[in-house]
């Protein structure tokens, strides 16, 4: 019998050849993406941030991200739960933003062919699957990125720290991670869709529902 997790593989194949992008690593939402990003832009690469950083609880230090303070509520929860803290810029985005001073994108607004052509070494572009983006699957989300190490390292933290196609009995080597597996049905209908999707697709507009109309974050206690 075939291995029903391939066309997970085959989906995030066919999504580097769309984007350019030398590796693409898919998760179950662009959230879960950027967290992931963020976790091992400040932990994953080094074991320990070298960002800038703010005195945090009980003499801890936590990296500081700084962000938009019009975007999705998601991104900055996704930043604290990656073990940082948002920091919040007035900025006027269309399609994508930095997650300054890293080297992450959040592209949840933005998706079109050759998108990662050129793009800065040690890139990390956060896509969206949702119904309402550009791609418009169920939902899901990916990392479009080019370094090989990140690449193990995302994989298995998407997998609830395990190696995929291993059982969790026969793990030996572990990992921290969160249970961020895109289900091969969605990837399937993901690699269809794409298949067929224009080559060149124009961030999503700004209005009612989209990044004009996001609250301020940078007022809400949760983030202060």
């Amino acid at each position: 019998m075939k291995n029903p997790f391939q066309v997970v593989r085959d989906f995030e194949a066919a999504l580097c050849e769309y984007t350019g992008a030398p590796y693409a690593v898919t998760t179950t939402s662009c959230t879960m993406a950027l967290l992931l990003a963020v976790g091992w832009q400040l932990h994953g690469q080094h074991g320990r941030s070298t960002v800038r950083v703010k005195p945090g609880g009980l003499g801890d230090e936590v990296p500081e991200v700084e962000i938009p303070r019009r975007t999705y509520v998601g991104v900055p929860m996704s930043i604290i739960h990656a073990g940082g803290q948002p920091t919040f810029r007035d900025e006027e985005w269309v399609g994508a933003y930095q997650l300054k001073p890293l080297e992450v994108f959040d592209s949840a607004r933005l998706f079109t062919s050759g998108m990662c052509v050129g793009a800065r070494n040690g890139f990390m572009d956060c896509v969206s699957f949702h119904w309402s983006k550009t791609l418009g699957i169920q939902q899901g989300g990916a990392i479009l990125h080019d370094n090989p190490q990140a690449d193990a390292w995302l994989r298995r933290a998407r997998f609830d720290g395990r190696e995929e196609g291993v059982a969790p009995k026969d793990q030996k080597d572990w990992q921290l991670g969160w249970h961020a597996y895109l289900s091969p049905e969605i990837a399937a209908e993901g690699l269809v869709r794409l298949a067929n999707l224009p080559k060149n697709n124009e961030p999503l507009p700004w209005g009612p529902g989209t990044s004009s109309d996001y609250p301020d974050l940078s007022t809400m206690d949760i983030f202060k």
